[in-house]
């Protein structure tokens, strides 16, 4: 299937590593024109050479802060320039789910505003940047990546910051949608990225086991026993952002292995 995705742009963020990443090496191999946006420069530089080693597609690189509204309007107006318009918005950055889970007697009001600071208005800052653009060219998509802590209980502020990332995806779609921006939700689970190999051998030395045996505890947590790789997530999005998702605006698609006994309708 063609996805429709050749020439057309996209930004980034969080685009130097895991999901953000994968996402970026998807669009390049689709002949798109993408701006990768992060905080560290060389790590953002490395990835740039990579991925354009592998797609054949020169990458934008800009550091940027989205944690930060200035920076976020020097960036979109930079990727603006260097793009040549602005398609597509993948709002990837944020602090790392899941390594740390304090209890409500531990949680602060750092880890709260630092958390939705980030990955809430962090989003909110991007879209509102990137949203004149779509508007004035008629089309345009908005993805962004929120996470299963939306639907599962574990860690207050992560449920509270991706509860409020399918929030703020829905408000844009209703808002955007008759402009021909269509705006969603990614939820993904545990996903394997760069970080996961270090992590399962964490887990496989505190339980004397094999990391063979953690993988497989680990791939347990959904009903494919598979651990979902970046790219397969990658694969969701690239379909998100195509004009044949033209169906699917102010939804959340888990893209997890799915989460066993849980019914969402």
């Amino acid at each position: 299937m063609d996805l429709e995705l050749k020439g057309k742009t996209a930004i980034i963020t969080g685009g130097s590593r895991g999901i953000g990443k994968a996402v970026g090496r998807e669009f390049g191999l689709e002949g798109m024109k993408v701006a990768l946006v992060a905080r560290g420069p060389d790590a953002l530089e490395e990835c740039a050479r990579e991925l354009a080693e592998e797609t054949g597609e020169d990458f934008v690189t800009i550091v940027a802060d989205t944690g930060n509204a200035e920076s976020v309007l020097s960036m979109v107006k930079e990727a603006a320039e260097k793009l040549g318009r602005i398609d597509i918005l993948v709002n990837s950055a944020a602090r790392v789910g899941g390594a740390y889970t304090p209890k409500l007697a531990e949680i602060t009001e750092e880890d709260f505003w630092g958390d939705m600071n980030v990955k809430v208005m962090g989003y909110l800052r991007c879209a509102q940047a990137v949203a004149p653009y779509m508007i004035a060219q008629g089309w345009g998509r908005i993805i962004n990546l929120s996470g299963m802590a939306a639907r599962q209980a574990g860690y207050a502020v992560g449920s509270m910051r991706n509860v409020s990332v399918s929030a703020l995806s829905k408000n844009l779609a209703d808002e955007l949608g008759p402009q021909g921006i269509n705006v969603t939700t990614v939820h993904p689970g545990m996903t394997f990225t760069e970080r996961i190999p270090a992590l399962l051998e964490e887990r496989a030395r505190a339980q004397n086991i094999t990391v063979e045996e953690a993988e497989r505890q680990m791939a347990a947590g959904n009903s494919i026993h598979h651990i979902v790789d970046a790219k397969e997530v990658a694969y969701v999005i690239a379909f998100l952002a195509s004009p044949k998702s033209i169906s699917i605006n102010g939804d959340a698609i888990a893209a997890g292995g799915g989460i066993p006994r849980a019914i969402h309708y």
